[in-house]
């Protein structure tokens, strides 16, 4: 499949309704060589997904039962945010190990939220169901050409903007977004998958030669872990080769720690994945080696300004 146009086609479509996120070049983090980070974090519904939603259902005509999505938690959001925006009905099923701070982003757009026991594959099962009841349209969270193609965009963005880069490291999960940067890039830059080692569906697949089911836990589960890699991150990983490397929930959450002590960024633990390969040395780059990092959610769980005893009273009389 030629990605280029499908992706060319979705940043077109979409751009009106997402945020073109920043760019930020720094020498910090003990590395002794400088990084470039694209700061999708900063996307609406707090991470990458709102790209694919939107492309999904201005590109295709939505059922008069609306919508419905399974999701770790990022995904819903980004449906049910644009769902509202233009005007649909949405169901979300997550799991429980979506966290408090996604569960309520979800609510508060006003989606019909279902919090189902178990991991991301039992959320997918519950919205299966949902679908063949009612004949709600599914936007399925990353192995599908609609939602890939809307995750390109942020590379054809990122080219556009500047992307001072011969590789760019990406957070993998069930593989939607890396798909959009393999089907954007094709051979043109290196990328790397990160996952994190408790929840590594692609680089078993890439193992073992097909995707497969993995278990599924960790800090950053309720973003990347999906038990199996999408059938079109597979492919396209196993044409081009992808490098993929793995790092533990230490250097996750240190790489979390530092991105805000150094620079004031709060990401959650899916955000500092990528990064977390070079902090921990899971990525070595080769000697004059330019490299880019996506920080690709920022809904961090306990919102840092949740509790009601640390709200500060700003009204101006």
């Amino acid at each position: 499949m030629d990605w280029t146009p499908l992706i060319s086609g979705a940043h077109n479509r979409i751009a009106e309704h997402v945020v073109e996120t920043p760019l930020l070049n720094v020498q910090s983090f003990g590395l002794g060589y400088p990084v470039q980070l694209k700061l999708e974090q900063l996307q609406h519904a707090g991470s990458f997904k709102a790209r694919g939603a939107f492309n999904t259902l201005l590109s295709e005509p939505v059922p008069e039962a609306g919508l419905v999505a399974a999701s770790g938690g990022n995904h819903g959001a980004a449906v049910a945010f644009a769902a509202r925006a233009l005007g649909f009905h949405a169901k979300i099923y997550v799991p429980e190990i979506a966290g408090q701070a996604k569960i309520d982003l979800i609510r508060s757009t006003g989606a019909d939220l279902e919090v189902i026991p178990g991991a991301y594959a039992n959320a997918l099962e519950a919205a299966q169901d949902w679908e063949l009841q009612t004949g709600a349209m599914q936007i399925h969270a990353y192995d599908a050409p609609a939602t890939v193609a809307g995750q390109g965009t942020l590379f054809a963005e990122w080219e556009a903007q500047g992307l001072d880069a011969d590789t760019i490291l990406i957070a993998v999960g069930g593989g939607g977004l890396i798909s959009g940067a393999l089907g954007w890039f094709q051979d043109r830059r290196k990328v790397v998958a990160v996952e994190p080692a408790t929840s590594c569906a692609l680089k078993s697949a890439l193992m073992t030669g097909a995707p497969t089911n993995v278990d599924v836990s960790g800090i950053a589960a309720n973003a990347l872990g999906a038990r199996r890699i999408g059938d079109i991150c597979f492919d396209l990983a196993s044409a081009q080769r992808t490098p993929s490397v793995i790092v533990p929930d230490a250097a996750i959450e240190a790489t979390q720690h530092a991105l805000w002590r150094d620079h004031r960024l709060l990401v959650e633990p899916a955000g500092a994945t990528a990064l977390a390969a070079l902090m921990c040395g899971a990525y070595l780059p080769t000697r004059g080696e330019k490299v880019a990092v996506l920080l690709c959610g920022g809904n961090i769980d306990p919102e840092p300004l949740s509790d009601p005893a640390t709200q500060v009273d700003v009204s101006f009389t």
